[in-house]
């Protein structure tokens, strides 16, 4: 059985615009991918350890919509929705992501940024490396969504996503 948090998360800033998370996991890819896309699998790691998920409505297929709403430390609702631009099973994943602000609507697009999400067979097939590469349209974007705790949230992710992984194979 893998450990838990053995690898370590790097977060780099390829461009201006740009965010690259990458994080190698102790699975393959298909392990990784299903945990990344099933709505029950999503609801355990989506909010790391800041909060409930009270909503994971996930239409996966190119065109389809998504949306995650938690409710933070008992506290205040945090929601987001986007669209699937590409779906590569056990590779790729392409969306939108728009963060929800009261009296916004739940299904537009303006203010999307894109994130592509690979997902590569590492260690021999036995690991997989996942990058997350968030185009932010701006360098003020990029820096806002730097600077909002959003490192920390995806190190209790993925650490989440580690045991999930774990226990799956």
């Amino acid at each position: 059985m893998a450990q838990a948090g053995s690898r370590t998360m790097d977060v780099t800033f390829p461009t201006d615009e740009e965010i690259l998370i990458t994080r190698t996991l102790d699975a393959p890819p298909h392990l990784v991918f299903r945990a990344w896309t099933t709505p029950e699998l999503v609801r355990r790691w989506w909010p790391g350890r800041r909060g409930e998920m009270t909503v994971a409505e996930m239409d996966f297929r190119v065109g389809g919509k998504w949306r995650y709403v938690m409710l933070a430390h008992g506290e205040a609702e945090v929601a987001f929705h986007g669209t699937y631009r590409e779906i590569v099973p056990d590779q790729r994943i392409v969306h939108t992501e728009v963060m929800e602000f009261p009296g916004t609507a739940q299904d537009g697009e303006e203010g999307a940024v894109v994130n592509t999400v690979t997902f590569e067979a590492a260690d021999g097939g036995a690991g997989t490396r996942v990058s997350i590469r968030t185009h932010a349209g701006s360098r003020e974007v990029r820096d806002m969504i730097a600077q909002s705790g959003m490192e920390g949230g995806v190190r209790e992710q993925f650490e989440i996503i580690a045991e999930i992984v774990a226990a799956l194979a």
